[in-house]
């Protein structure tokens, strides 16, 4: 039975589970609207284990939500995961964010996008089946009316995640189906992290990167007039 510690910081959702064969055990999280993860995420690992009665050596390894998502968010995420498999000598497992966050609805028919707000009219998304299958990779797109139109015409599609907001402003499509304030957590990550474990789906802790799916861009800001 595998003992993983799963950390979910993709979002403003600083997130810390504890799962043992891919059921959560334990869970810490500040899903507020503040990004908390740089003064949050150490104390709530340890605050896990010690709930648990766990300690750190024992687990079998460590699940990072791997993205997209933001930026700092995942980089302070990753680091940690870094750190206490380097430490601990563990493995390392990635967990698609947007996957994560569709096993937040269940259905048994439809599709399931999962969508995380990007720039502007921009999201993030991925399509998946009621059993979390894969219908369509991960994008980067631009909304419009006709957005998921496709997907829309055949039956119900359940949209969850940050993106949603401005996704309904666009989308009235009788067949679509709004989940309101719903952020990535690390509690849906165990099912996930277990299966991958226990195939040996691992990664190179020292070469592993987050998924940013579009560069990070820095801009110089404008000079004051």
């Amino acid at each position: 039975m595998a003992l993983i510690l799963n950390i979910e910081t993709a979002t403003t959702n600083c997130s810390v589970a504890l799962s043992r064969d891919g059921e959560t055990i334990f869970l810490k999280e500040d899903n507020s609207k503040n990004y908390s993860h740089a003064e949050s995420l150490h104390v709530f690992i340890d605050s896990v284990l010690k709930e648990a009665n766990v300690d750190a050596k024992d687990l079998d390894a460590i699940a990072i939500s791997k993205g997209p998502g933001s930026y700092t968010g995942l980089r302070i995420g990753v680091s940690a995961a870094k750190g206490l498999c380097f430490a601990l000598d563990k493995p390392l497992v990635s967990v698609p964010t947007l996957q994560a966050l569709a096993r937040q609805v269940k259905i048994t028919d439809g599709v399931i996008v999962s969508m995380l707000d990007a720039r502007r009219m921009e999201v993030y998304s991925a399509i998946y089946d009621f059993n979390y299958a894969e219908v369509r990779a991960t994008e980067a797109q631009i909304l419009d009316e006709n957005a998921f139109a496709e997907y829309l015409n055949q039956g119900k599609v359940y949209f969850i995640g940050n993106g949603v907001e401005k996704t309904k402003t666009l989308i009235q499509h009788p067949n679509a189906v709004f989940i309101d304030e719903k952020l990535p957590s690390a509690n849906e990550m165990g099912a996930i992290s277990d299966a991958k474990y226990k195939k040996s789906d691992t990664e190179d802790v020292a070469y592993f990167e987050p998924y940013y799916l579009k560069d990070f861009v820095v801009t110089k800001p404008k000079p004051k007039s």
